[in-house]
């Protein structure tokens, strides 16, 4: 039998994956992942084979992992960010439990709340959570509740999937829901395809952000009551006293 890693890569620059997922995808014998991902690191790896497949096959390359590792090879189900927020380590895990296979390990990665955060400032240094607006799996109105209970509990937000072709006006429906609890000042802002050439950062306010574009490969944030705007930083302090 052979062996499964579930490898976060970051967010898309051979600077931002960790050492140890650099290695683990080396020492194994073929890496499995969706087509946008697997060109982010092809050149890093020559000579590997490499499985790519599109979107909302996820679990065809699970099978593929799981029948490939029955074969006695070594695979890399790689994943952007971290293998296990919003990716493939769940639904890995459980196809291979199921199947009575077990030999599978997640490798963590960068995920995008925290090279978004950085980019930005300091927007998540205090308590957090990570909300996804895609409904393809979960109901919008389990994302609304999410997104009230994340706004009464003063949590900074780091959202996920705001928006894309077929949910061009998701982000504006989670502002609206906010807005009915949070201020319309409250400091926000957005990262666009983190840690890649055309990477963008915006810095704005609540209301302002329900009029901004974005799409699949954007992570916004939302701060908490206590965040603020400098230099056009975003800034959410830990409590210390500094001054």
């Amino acid at each position: 039998m052979g062996k499964i890693y579930v490898v976060g890569i970051g967010p898309g620059c051979e600077e931002m994956m960790t050492l140890h997922a650099k290695n683990t995808i080396e020492a194994c014998d073929v890496i499995v992942g969706y087509r946008t991902y697997i060109e982010l690191i092809r050149k890093l790896y020559p000579g590997k084979e490499f499985i790519e497949s599109g979107m909302r096959s996820e679990i065809d390359r699970c099978r593929t992992c799981l029948e490939l590792a029955k074969e006695g090879r070594t695979v890399a189900l790689i994943c952007s960010g971290d293998a296990g927020v919003y990716a493939m380590a769940s639904p890995m895990m459980e196809t291979a439990l199921d199947d009575g296979f077990s030999d599978v390990e997640t490798v963590p990665g960068v995920t995008a709340a925290q090279s978004g955060s950085a980019l930005l400032g300091a927007v998540i240094a205090n308590d957090y959570c990570t909300i996804s607006l895609s409904d393809l799996l979960t109901p919008w109105d389990v994302i609304e509740k999410r997104l009230r209970c994340a706004a009464e509990g003063d949590y900074c937000i780091a959202i996920y999937n705001p928006s894309s072709h077929n949910r061009a006006g998701y982000l504006k429906r989670a502002c609206s829901i906010l807005l009915e609890i949070l201020p319309g000042d409250r400091p926000c802002g957005y990262v666009r395809n983190i840690g890649r050439d055309d990477t963008s950062v915006k810095v704005c306010t609540l209301s302002e952000l329900c009029e901004e574009q974005t799409d699949m490969f954007t992570t916004v944030f939302v701060g908490n009551s206590a965040t603020y705007i400098k230099c056009g930083r975003l800034i959410t302090p830990r409590g210390y006293d500094i001054k």
